[in-house]
């Protein structure tokens, strides 16, 4: 059977993301900048995706200035350095049926211009011209040089401790290209 080459709709795919604190958490959205997934027979070979770090948006913060503020913190060098880089990158190395329409993927997660091997489970439905899948990713953020507030690396945080793990909750929607 013939390759299948889909493209990430940017327009419907979304990403939800959670950071953790002792005290709380706070949540957002960020967007998948571009996309492609191969697949054949039904199964994925490989993947590739950019996510748009500049288009973070914190969504739990109703004032505009607080919102204003953690959204620039996490901008910033003690978090995701858009500056230097503006974007991530998900490439998927691997895809392994775990049981119908749920896949494990593996792949290659690069943020900040560090590159970390990361699998989790997905939720995939593949018809003739559409493909989507959901997950939860759960990312260690400190293996990408982001330490701000982490009890690895600081000690006596108190209630200023953040969690090392944030949370990504994929809900991809890809189109036959």
């Amino acid at each position: 059977m013939a390759q299948k080459n889909f493209k990430a709709n940017t327009r419907t795919s979304l990403i939800n993301w959670t950071g953790k604190k002792l005290t709380g958490l706070h949540r957002g959205t960020i967007q998948i900048s571009s996309g492609t997934i191969i697949v054949e027979s039904g199964e994925i070979l490989s993947g590739n995706f950019d996510i748009d770090i500049s288009s973070l948006l914190v969504t739990d913060i109703e004032d505009p200035k607080a919102n204003a503020q953690l959204a620039g913190h996490l901008f910033g060098d003690d978090f995701f350095a858009i500056d230097r880089f503006p974007t991530a990158n998900f490439t998927i190395t691997n895809s392994t049926p775990v049981k119908e329409n749920i896949r494990r993927i593996d792949g290659l997660l690069t943020i900040k211009g560090i590159t970390q091997a990361l699998s989790f489970d997905a939720a995939v439905n593949i018809d003739e011209n559409s493909l989507y899948a959901t997950g939860e990713i759960v990312v260690d953020r400190t293996k990408y040089d982001i330490k701000f507030r982490s009890g690895n690396f600081f000690k006596d945080l108190g209630d200023s401790l953040i969690h090392n793990d944030f949370i990504l909750d994929l809900n991809l929607v890809a189109n036959l290209n």
